[in-house]
């Protein structure tokens, strides 16, 4: 294993240790730290100096216009969740996650190619 790759996986860990962390102290500052990008902007680094030179700027836009499109048919889950663990427990309510966001996101699919985006 390379050390960058090591880098990569102690950072990770290291954001989702500090956010499970922080949940346990405040559920708002935990759900504030899980909503910021932190992992869109940790990856739009790596993509950035792992890219050659006169590709970094399409790889980075193209990696921020992508991730704004795939954020949309997130957004329900975290409405949603809360009523589906009512209903089903934690476990159904993953599962119904899962479910809505896969349905969310062939939709979106579907919509944009309307539009000529091919997501």
């Amino acid at each position: 294993m390379t050390l960058k790759l090591l880098l990569k996986y102690l950072l990770s860990a290291g954001i989702i240790t500090l956010v499970s962390e922080m949940v346990k102290r405040s559920d708002k500052a935990g759900a504030l730290l899980a909503a910021l990008p932190f992992v869109s902007i940790i990856t739009l680094f790596w993509v950035h100096f792992e890219s050659a030179p006169e590709l970094r700027a399409q790889k980075t836009a193209d990696h921020m216009y992508y991730i704004f499109w795939y954020v949309l048919p997130t957004l329900p889950m975290f409405l949603l969740f809360p009523a589906f663990q009512r209903w089903w427990g934690f476990y159904g309510a993953l599962g119904g996650s899962a479910v809505l966001t896969i349905a969310l996101f062939a939709l979106l699919r579907v919509i944009t190619a309307r539009f000529g985006l091919m997501l």
